[in-house]
């Protein structure tokens, strides 16, 4: 049985990729590089070929990480030797710079090789919604953050602004990105991040803001008042905490605007899309419910090291929620409220807390080792489920559009695979 509906993968002859980016540093000065990047790649590497090996560098980054911190103990909780070398800040830093440039210039070489579609689009979401659990896990090393619920709180954030994009594109039509956004100023901001830590190391974000602040500028009447209502203890590290907070609050507000004006526009329902929020506060809560036990002050989970474990499954789980989001948007499909990884979700939030519920000790998760096989299994699960929906998705599309996924080919209407090649017709024969 096929994973898309016949008449879904009709839709995909009808879609057609809109974007609107309003950044500033986009527009004038990451997009003239990104322009002379493209040239350098021949025509003959397939726009998803680059794509994942941009996803590749912030692999070989987390994979550093693991090397040199498996436990994720910052300094704070295990001495000044803990944690990777500063170099390393850099080499994240470099991969992630350039992680956004190849996620940046897959579209301008699909254009270049008449490859651009539906799979591409589907393609990069699929591996920027990887980065972003991964960006979190070191962005939060890299802030001296760790095992604690800030790293969380990262979490959430992270993947509630890819969520409402999303939303928002499924309920637009386009991909809107505005003057500022995670794929692009945030994705700097977190290169900046990695660079400092590098040469001054992640204990540097400890420092209490009110410290930085140059006297000349703390006598000044209006931030004088404003200081007076900042802890004296609020590290930098805890400022950019509540200030990726605002953003999140005001990508919110500006991601509804533009759905309420597009609904407005096509005389649609104006509050109706409010509801297709409601999967992402479900999948959140049941995995708080599991991190919280057996308190918020004793998790077993996030101060262990199964912590990094557990993210990287809600990451790939929350990857593939959004993979239906946008298999449906380009194919013209309901929107998916179900994702049935909620159950095993739910089994171990449950299990874990059943001393608290029933008074009776965990069926598996009765001791570390129990919550260990537990996690990983849904690691395992989490993984496979998102690798058989890739699978499946990339099979079909590519079947039925008559495109590769990896290489720069088309089907003819005989059926023979063509690709581009140095003829005089641009096309050689498979």
């Amino acid at each position: 049985m096929p994973y898309i509906p016949q008449q879904a993968l009709n839709g995909l002859k009808k879609y057609s990729y809109k974007g609107v980016d309003h950044s500033i540093v986009s527009r004038y000065i990451l997009n003239p590089f990104w322009n002379w990047f493209v040239t350098l790649w021949p025509l003959w590497i397939a726009p998803n070929v680059i794509t994942l090996s941009g996803l590749c560098l912030v692999f070989a980054n987390f994979a550093t990480l693991l090397y040199y911190d498996p436990g994720y103990l910052t300094e704070k909780d295990a001495g000044s030797e803990a944690g990777p070398p500063q170099w390393v800040y850099f080499t994240w830093a470099a991969g992630l710079f350039f992680y956004q440039a190849l996620d940046a210039i897959d579209g301008k070489q699909a254009r270049r090789t008449g490859m651009a579609g539906p799979l591409g689009e589907m393609f990069d979401h699929g591996c920027d919604a990887i980065n972003t659990t991964l960006e979190v896990i070191l962005a939060s090393r890299a802030l001296n953050l760790g095992r604690s619920w800030w790293t969380v709180a990262s979490q959430i954030a992270t993947l509630a602004n890819f969520y409402l994009t999303t939303w928002e594109e499924y309920h637009t039509g386009q991909l809107y990105l505005g003057v500022f956004s995670g794929p692009v100023e945030g994705i700097l901001m977190i290169v900046v991040i990695f660079v400092i830590s590098g040469f001054y190391g992640p204990a540097f974000w400890d420092t209490p803001v009110l410290s930085v602040i140059p006297g000349s500028v703390k006598r000044i009447p209006t931030v004088a008042r404003l200081i007076q209502s900042v802890p004296k203890n609020l590290g930098l590290n805890d400022a950019f905490m509540v200030f990726g907070g605002l953003a999140l609050a005001f990508n919110i507000i500006t991601s509804y605007i533009n759905v309420y004006r597009s609904r407005v526009a096509s005389h649609g329902a104006r509050y109706q899309p409010l509801l297709f929020l409601l999967p992402f506060p479900v999948s959140v809560s049941l995995y708080l419910a599991w991190l919280a036990s057996p308190s918020i002050y004793e998790s077993s989970i996030l101060y262990s090291s199964l912590f990094v474990p557990f993210l990287c499954a809600w990451g790939l789980q929350f990857a593939r929620q959004v993979g239906k989001m946008i298999l449906a948007h380009v194919t013209s499909q309901p929107f998916p409220w179900w994702d049935g990884m909620w159950v095993w979700v739910a089994v171990g939030a449950l299990d874990i807390n059943l001393p608290r519920i029933l008074g009776r000790e965990p069926l598996v998760q009765k001791d570390m080792k129990g919550t260990q096989y537990f996690v990983y299994a849904t690691l395992a699960v989490s993984a496979l489920l998102y690798a058989r929906f890739c699978t499946l998705v990339i099979g079909e599309i590519t079947n039925f559009l008559g495109i590769a996924c990896f290489t720069v080919r088309k089907r003819d209407e005989t059926g023979v695979w063509r690709r581009r090649g140095k003829s005089g017709s641009g096309e050689k024969r498979m």
